[in-house]
């Protein structure tokens, strides 16, 4: 995923968790040169599928490979830095 500029988070409208887990995100994000990308799954019947019962969730635009919730900053520090260098 070298190259990657967005770090998508896989949400949903009212989802609490999700709010938690961007205090994680949002100082990674300079580090790592991301910007922060927003997918709601109820958009996608295949991510709705995919994510039902696992949001919130982030990856790299590979909706197959993300770093589940429950993380904490370090935790998704060391998830990027193994696939961005």
């Amino acid at each position: 995923m070298k190259g990657a500029t967005e770090l998508m988070l896989y949400t949903t409208l009212g989802c609490s968790l999700c709010e938690k887990a961007k205090v994680e995100i949002w100082p990674l994000l300079p580090r790592f040169g991301l910007r922060l990308r927003e997918v709601d799954i109820a958009d996608d019947d295949q991510l709705l599928e995919r994510f039902r019962l696992m949001i919130p969730a982030v990856g790299l635009g590979d909706p197959e490979e993300v770093c589940p919730w429950p993380f904490d900053r370090s935790q998704l520090q060391a998830w990027l830095a193994e696939r961005l260098g």
